[in-house]
């Protein structure tokens, strides 16, 4: 059994829903932000940066999401192997996911840890921008890829959690997200939330009865996202 450690709404969320949706068992640890858990000595001694998730297996902790998403992958057979044809576009678009969407989302999430505080609202404008372009491109790369990209498979829901954040973070920053541009994505994202593991997840972690059509903050919340 795996050790996932978690905090709602956090990264751990995209972990936990591809453990689920594969039924895959697993127990939860939750990291509590709130007393600064990342950084205790015991957290950091199975990841050294002190983000989350964490995954402890037999074969060690594994932190880093697309690390873990591909492990996972490659462990169960949750994507296509080392041999078949889709795996070039497998990887293509899980390590997209990881280095650049995701990287780029969490600049908008702490804008104060990549530019002075008057240039915030520029680098908002240049970082959302960026952000419409990466969710353009994963529509097409849904459209294109439908069982790469289904529900519940680790590129689906890495896609689709990210759209939940831009929605959603930072809480008193503008909206910029339009769902309606990327229809693709929201069929994706229907299609996440009529799953079973889903709505389980959701209640555990306060994310409302609709996280991905219809998002809204945890309650209660806990803030941004790592």
């Amino acid at each position: 059994m795996y050790t996932l450690h978690y905090a709602p709404d956090n990264a751990s969320l995209i972990i936990r829903l591809v453990l689920d949706g594969a039924g895959l068992p697993y127990r939860t640890a939750l990291v509590d932000r709130a007393k600064r858990q990342q950084d205790s000595a015991p957290y950091r001694a199975l990841n050294p940066t002190g983000l989350i998730p964490t995954l402890e297996t037999p074969q060690g902790p594994i932190s880093e999401a697309g690390a873990i998403l591909l492990w996972l992958a490659d462990t169960h057979h949750l994507g296509p192997g080392p041999s078949e044809a889709d795996r070039p576009v497998f990887l293509k678009w899980l390590f997209f996911l990881s280095n650049t969407a995701h990287a780029d989302l969490r600049q908008i999430f702490y804008p104060h840890q990549y530019a002075p505080a008057d240039a915030h609202r520029a680098h908002l404008e240049i970082m959302s921008t960026r952000m419409q372009r990466h969710f353009g491109l994963l529509d097409t790369a849904a459209l294109q890829h439908p069982k790469l990209f289904a529900a519940g498979k680790p590129l689906g829901v890495y896609t689709i959690v990210l759209t939940r954040w831009a929605a959603l973070y930072p809480v008193n920053g503008p909206r910029w997200l339009d769902m309606g541009a990327f229809p693709t994505l929201q069929d994706l994202a229907r299609a996440q939330e009529a799953r079973v593991e889903t709505r389980v997840i959701a209640r555990a972690e306060g994310l409302g009865p609709h996280p991905f059509t219809r998002p809204e903050q945890p309650n209660p919340p806990e803030g941004s996202v790592l």
